[in-house]
């Protein structure tokens, strides 16, 4: 179904909508750095992501892998770009939506998109920017039998709100950073907490490492060398699950499960879109960066054209182009004066530098 077929809603619900000029989805680095050229042209944005922090695959796959082809620095980590990238983008005030996708998407009758997210947020906006990487990350769900019936009631694949564990007995199965970091941060508010790895070598940041074998030795969280085998529990609530060791089989008092196997990227929702595909990704110009959908653009590894090349600083060189074509939806009729930020007071006093 071709989008622009889909029913206008020109009586909105009563019910609470995020209104912004713009909704960027996916915080990797092309869709920071697309709300920094957004924001040289007034153009707000909410970003959305369905990963639990920004950085996108850049700081979930590979934040510590060294990064050699970004201009002017000669070497930068996932992570350090995702961080530059963050204090660049300050002056804009962008809000984020973490632990978010957006599943429903249609045009207003004012000819604005209206988005749902899974965790029931609303944004009305003037133009939509795709900068999803290759897709939405879905996580990897563990090889365990019945491990549907728990999840999204005593398993999940990422937490919104840590206060929900709290009082918990809760059991991480990993050795990644995502792991490690969830270890940390919520051995202080759980029941118990307990770390599952296979082997007793960690893939995290060596300090995350460090102060989670502290935590063991303190007795605070207890770490178990083996693979869950086996998940108990009745209506969806688990009670215990069985832990294959090298001593044998061990069980564990578990309400919680946090499993984090890793990622697989797919394009997910915005399949449905009504847009033009070429293998799985969005069909732009480049001139405008822009989908066969007026006002949705994008940018980044999510899209196609010929001589496409996946790499960030192409991403980033689409960010700018876009943002020039977006400015034109969100303000018809007025007109754009390119500026330089070395030059322009105006756009250096947006930067906060005079």
């Amino acid at each position: 179904m071709n989008m622009t077929s889909l029913p206008a809603l020109d009586a909105l619900e009563k019910t609470e909508l995020i209104e912004t000029d713009a909704v960027v989805i996916g915080a990797g680095p092309c869709g920071l750095f697309a709300v920094f050229e957004l924001g040289l042209l007034d153009i707000k944005a909410h970003v959305i992501d369905i990963l639990d922090r920004p950085g996108g695959q850049c700081a979930e796959l590979y934040p510590e892998k060294p990064i050699y082809d970004v201009p002017a620095l000669p070497v930068v980590s996932g992570q350090e770009l995702t961080d530059r990238l963050m204090e660049q983008i300050k002056p804009f005030a962008p809000v984020f939506h973490f632990s978010e996708r957006i599943d429903a998407l249609s045009r207003t009758g004012d000819g604005r998109f209206r988005l749902t997210s899974d965790a029931g947020t609303e944004f009305l906006a003037k133009v939509i920017v795709v900068a999803a990487g290759g897709g939405s990350f879905t996580p990897k769900r563990p090889p365990l039998e019945g491990i549907e019936a728990y999840e999204g009631k005593s398993v999940f694949y990422s937490v919104r709100k840590m206060e929900t564990m709290r009082g918990r007995d809760v059991v991480i199965v990993g050795g990644g950073d995502s792991a490690l970091d969830w270890t940390l941060n919520l051995a202080p508010i759980a029941k118990s907490l307990t770390l599952v790895h296979r082997r007793d070598e960690f893939r995290a940041a060596p300090h995350s490492v460090e102060k989670m074998r502290k935590l063991v030795a303190e007795a605070s969280v207890r770490l178990l060398i083996g693979q869950v085998t086996t998940l108990e529990g009745e209506a969806g609530q688990l009670s215990s699950l069985v832990v294959k060791t090298a001593g044998g089989p061990e069980r564990v008092p578990c309400n919680a499960m946090l499993p984090f196997f890793g990622l697989t990227m797919k394009l997910g929702p915005v399949a449905d879109w009504g847009l033009n595909l070429h293998e799985n990704l969005i069909h732009v110009d480049t001139e405008r960066f822009e989908s066969s959908e007026k006002g949705i653009f994008a940018i980044g590894d999510i899209n196609w054209y010929p001589g496409k090349l996946k790499l960030i600083l192409s991403g980033f060189h689409e960010a700018a182009l876009m943002a020039q074509a977006a400015h034109k939806v969100v303000y018809p009729g007025k007109k754009l004066l390119f500026q330089y930020t070395t030059s322009s007071s105006s756009l250096q006093k947006k930067l906060g530098v005079k």
